[in-house]
């Protein structure tokens, strides 16, 4: 992840999403002023028919002044209205820019990126931190602009008409300035953890909500209960702890309007009563009064503001981090934008996740695979089965040694041409909310209806797809629940032989599916794709039984290369695991089951 950011950094960062609202982001402020200065107007020419009325101004003077004044209010209402309007405006079309460019950002992460960020945390930035952002932008370009600007014009103006005595404003400025300063120095590092609880709560909903049946199944529902609400309370806790501290500005505040209205009282009295009205009337008087209670409020939602920034600053720096994000896999800067064929060769290559890693995930993978081969790979839980395949679609580079596809290294492809070539079948298959139809031309957004079918009946999945209501345009539910496994597995099959790619590769995307089936699917393969590169990883020995050559993975290297036969005779692992699978139909085969103990196991023994 990239270093850590500077305020400066946060601002450039953000400001570059603003882009098409940026004429209303600067017409809000403009508007803003013109509101500003019209208040400001209006108690001073307020004071004036004060005076004027002291002195026995006729009705025609007050008619005047009140057209003025009407003129003035409805002014200032205009600039108000539309000032909230623009800055609505800016603000969502802000934050909905920011949306997107975070979201084009993840699109554009290596795994290795996203490996940096936790799902929930993603959500979270994508969300709640673009909420609190939106606001800040939302009060920084209407409210944090007016508040500024009615303390000053207001202290000016008092100036102008008060006196000395509105030296007062200034001093509770200056004091109130230096107490918020204060509070925001204590409250900043608080937040950082605050939003990392966050992630922290909704990991532990993301995780309950995507394992609710085996929650259930296991009767688990207290434990998650309480694992949420310890992820809860602690929120609680520092969230209390920061509002305590935030809420000192509300008291701080009230002391602060007593306190000048008390002064602006009692001395401003004793002014107009002692000299008769010489050094003050009462019109200087109450537009003193005006002028001081629009810098109080100015100064309590200048407060407001400033509370809402401080929070929003750690999720601006959070939403700054994904957006700044540099992919650590990058096109080439004359990337190669066609694959030969589908021949893969691993020259000695080795691989580990990150510098901190104890070991190697791969070590020294040496193998050469002609293109339309049917390469198995197996081996136990943790011998890399994934990490290989995931090299050769470049959704990792080696940390030593070269793969290269059709005779080129995978670093000097296109990335999206590569990939586009090379189809994955992952073991943990995703559909989409939408119809099968829409699910399959992922794989090709322009495939026909007869092609869906072709691929689906390779996939052995058109079987059971004309068996539903609306067979192709039948709706498929978010994560594909209203399907089964075996299901979910065939139509991902299908999906993936639309792209017509050069290589495909299973990783473990039969496991749902029964061996009948699973043959069926292989033999397809064989007959209608021979030239395309076949790689299949498996638990089931019965599912890379039939393939050209048997990758045997151990601990991240390479324990044998052979085909079915030739490794039942050299290998150890690959014979264990097939005689661990196959026994007891072997078993069966010779009648041992239903012999006695001891004869059944003289006879397995000979067998063995």
């Amino acid at each position: 992840m990239q270093k850590e950011l500077t305020l400066r950094d946060i601002i450039s960062t953000l400001s570059r999403s603003v882009r098409e609202y940026k004429k209303t982001s600067l017409l809000t402020p403009v508007l803003v002023i013109g509101e500003v200065v019209i208040e400001c107007i209006i108690p001073f020419i307020t004071a004036q028919l004060i005076t004027e009325m002291q002195l026995g101004c006729g009705v025609d003077v007050i008619c005047r002044y009140g057209i003025v004044l009407v003129a003035l209010a409805l002014v200032s209402l205009a600039c108000g209205g539309a000032a909230g309007i623009t800055c609505s405006v800016a603000a969502t079309g802000f934050a909905k820019n920011l949306r997107h460019d975070m979201f084009a950002s993840i699109q554009r992460f290596s795994f290795s990126n996203i490996d940096r960020f936790s799902t929930s945390s993603l959500v979270t930035r994508l969300t709640t931190d673009t909420n609190n952002v939106q606001l800040a932008y939302m009060m920084i370009i209407r409210t944090a602009i007016r508040s500024p600007l009615m303390i000053i014009f207001a202290i000016v103006m008092a100036f102008i008409t008060g006196g000395a005595m509105a030296v007062v404003y200034v001093i509770v400025s200056l004091l109130l300035g230096a107490a918020l300063i204060g509070i925001a120095c204590k409250v900043m590092p608080m937040f950082r953890r605050i939003f990392k609880r966050y992630d922290a709560l909704n990991d532990s909903v993301e995780e309950n909500v995507s394992g609710i049946r085996v929650v259930k199944s296991f009767v688990r529902e207290d434990y998650e209960r309480e694992k949420f609400n310890r992820a809860s309370g602690s929120l609680f806790r520092d969230f209390s702890h920061v509002e305590r501290i935030l809420n000192l500005n509300m008291p701080l505040m009230s002391f602060a309007v007593d306190t000048v209205y008390a002064f602006v009282i009692f001395f401003g009295s004793k002014a107009i009563v002692e000299s008769a009205g010489q050094a003050m009337q009462v019109g200087q008087m109450s537009a003193l009064i005006t002028y001081g209670f629009s810098m109080l409020i100015s100064l309590m939602m200048f407060s407001m503001i400033f509370v809402m920034v401080t929070m929003s600053e750690e999720s601006a720096r959070r939403i700054s981090e994904v957006i700044l994000e540099e992919p650590d896999l990058h096109n080439p800067a004359e990337p190669i934008t066609a694959v030969a064929d589908g021949s893969i060769d691993f020259d000695h290559v080795s691989f580990e996740y990150s510098d901190k890693a104890e070991r190697m995930a791969l070590d020294d993978i040496d193998l050469h695979i002609k293109s339309g081969e049917v390469i198995g790979v197996i081996g136990g839980t943790g011998s890399s089965k994934t990490t290989l395949i995931q090299l050769i679609s470049r959704l990792y580079d080696a940390t030593k040694g070269q793969v290269r596809v059709g005779g080129r290294d995978v670093r000097d492809y296109d990335l999206d041409t590569l990939r586009d070539q090379v189809a994955v079948v992952l073991q943990r298959n995703v559909l989409f909310s939408g119809t099968i139809a829409e699910n399959l031309r992922w794989g090709d957004e322009h495939a026909t209806d007869e092609e869906l079918v072709h691929a689906c009946k390779l996939a052995q999945a058109d079987e059971f797809v004309q068996l539903m209501p609306d067979k192709y345009d039948t709706y498929i539910e978010q994560g594909g629940t209203n399907v089964s496994g075996g299901q979910k597995q065939r139509l991902c099959i299908a999906r993936a032989l639309l792209k017509k790619p050069k290589v495909l590769i299973l990783d473990d995307s039969t496991s749902a599916v029964d061996t009948k089936t699973d043959k069926l699917i292989r033999k397809g393969f064989r007959e209608f794709i021979p030239e395309t590169t076949k790689i299949i990883i498996a638990q089931r020995t019965s599912s890379v039984e039939d393939a050209d050559r048997i990758v045997v993975l151990d601990g991240g290297r390479i324990a044998a290369v052979g085909t079915h036969d030739e490794l039942l005779r050299s290998n150890d692992i690959y014979r264990e695991t097939y005689m661990s699978q196959n026994k007891q139909s072997h078993d069966e085969k010779m009648g041992a089951i239903d012999m006695p103990g001891d004869a059944k196991g003289e006879e397995v023994e000979q067998h063995d």
